[in-house]
C-alpha cells in the first residue's frame, strides 16, 4: 500500500510564532458536504459557532494552496486547508527566555517558571517556542523535549526540522543525563542520598499524578546538597521521565517542593498565577553526546531558585 503524499507547505506564514492549523478534507461518500464551507461548518461550528465560521470564510481566513476558500467552493476530499485560530488574550509571563547556547543545530534555552514549552490549552502565544521563534527569527524552531510549565530551566530546541528526530530519540532512549535542583523542607531523620522507585499513574483530565502498588515505572535519585533554617537544597537525578515524577517522589518522602500548587494538596484550578511564588524546581544540567555532531555536550542553567538566595 502506498503511503499518503507529503502535505504541501503551508501557504500562510506563522502568526505570533504559531503555525497555522492544517486540515485535510476527509472522504465524503454520502455527499454530506457539497461545498468546503459545509464541511467547515460541520467541523468547527460546535466549537466557535456557525456565525464565526462564516465570518472567517468571508474574511478569507481559510486558505488552500490556490488561495482563500470561497463560500461556494465545491468540496474535494484530500485537499488541504490552512487557517489561524483566534488567539485568546493571555497574561504575559513577566520573565525573559534566556539563551544558554545557540548554533546551527541547537538552541538551548533557560525557560522561566510559569512559561509553557509548547502551545497547549490556554497557553499558546505565551510559550517558550513561540517566543523564541519571534525573538530569534527562527520560524522552524521545535523543542526536542518538554519541561513542565511551572518548572524553570534548560530546554533543548532544534533549529533544523530534519534533525529533530535524532534529538527526540536521544531523549526517548534516556541518553541524556538530567540534573535538577529543588528547595523543599529539611528532615534530619530522612537518610539521603537514596534512590526512589515507584509506579506513577497520571490520568487524563486529573491534575495530580499518584503512586500506586505495582511494578515501578519511575526512578529518581535524591541527594541533599545543604540545609539551613528548616529548608534543604536538593539535587534530583531522574532516570525516567514520568509526568510530575520528581514532585511526586519528593512529596512521597514527606518533602513537598516549596510553592508546589499540586502536591500534597491541589490548589484551586484556574486560579491566576502568583509570579512571586514560583515552584522551587529547576532543570539545571543537560549532558549528552550530540547525535548529529558526535560532540559531548554539557549545558548548565544560569537561573537560581528564589527560595535559596545566595548568601
Amino acid at each position: 500500500m502506498r503511503g499518503r503524499a507529503k502535505p504541501p507547505s503551508a501557504p500562510l506564514p506563522q502568526r505570533d510564532g504559531i503555525d497555522p492549523v492544517r486540515v485535510r478534507l476527509p472522504e465524503d461518500p454520502d455527499g454530506a458536504w457539497p461545498t468546503v464551507r459545509d464541511h467547515l461548518l460541520a467541523r468547527f461550528a460546535g466549537a466557535i459557532g456557525a456565525r464565526r465560521v462564516d465570518a472567517m470564510v468571508a474574511e478569507g481566513r481559510f486558505v488552500s494552496v490556490r488561495g482563500p476558500v470561497s463560500a461556494d467552493e465545491p468540496y474535494a476530499a484530500g485537499r488541504y486547508i490552512w487557517f489561524h485560530r483566534d488567539f485568546a488574550p493571555e497574561e504575559p509571563v513577566p520573565f525573559p527566555v534566556g539563551v544558554v547556547h545557540r548554533d546551527e543545530h541547537l538552541v538551548v534555552a533557560d525557560k522561566p517558571h510559569f512559561l509553557a514549552t509548547t502551545p497547549r490549552g490556554r497557553h499558546v502565544t505565551e510559550t517558550a517556542v513561540a517566543r523564541l521563534r519571534r525573538e530569534l527569527g527562527l520560524s522552524a524552531l521545535q523543542p526536542a523535549h518538554r519541561l513542565d510549565r511551572l518548572t524553570a530551566g534548560l530546554v533543548l530546541f532544534v533549529v533544523q526540522p530534519g534533525e529533530r528526530g535524532a534529538y527526540q530519540t536521544m531523549f526517548r532512549d534516556r541518553l541524556v543525563r538530567k540534573e535538577y535542583e529543588a528547595v523543599a523542607p529539611y528532615d534530619p531523620a530522612l537518610v539521603l542520598p537514596r534512590t526512589v522507585r515507584s509506579r506513577i499513574v497520571k490520568e487524563r483530565g486529573v491534575i495530580a499524578a499518584r503512586e500506586e502498588p505495582g511494578e515501578p515505572n519511575s526512578e529518581s535519585r535524591i541527594e541533599l546538597l545543604e540545609h539551613r533554617a528548616g529548608l534543604g537544597r536538593y539535587r534530583l537525578l531522574p532516570a525516567t521521565g514520568r509526568t510530575h515524577q520528581l514532585r511526586v517522589h519528593m512529596d512521597g518522602l514527606g518533602l513537598p517542593l516549596i510553592h508546589d500548587p499540586v502536591y500534597p494538596v491541589v490548589e484551586a484550578e484556574g486560579a491566576p498565577d502568583d509570579f512571586s511564588r514560583p515552584l522551587q524546581l529547576l532543570a539545571r544540567v543537560l549532558e549528552f553526546t550530540d547525535p548529529v555532531t558526535g560532540e559531548l555536550r554539557r549545558f548548565e542553567s544560569g537561573l537560581r531558585l528564589s527560595a535559596w538566595p545566595d548568601r
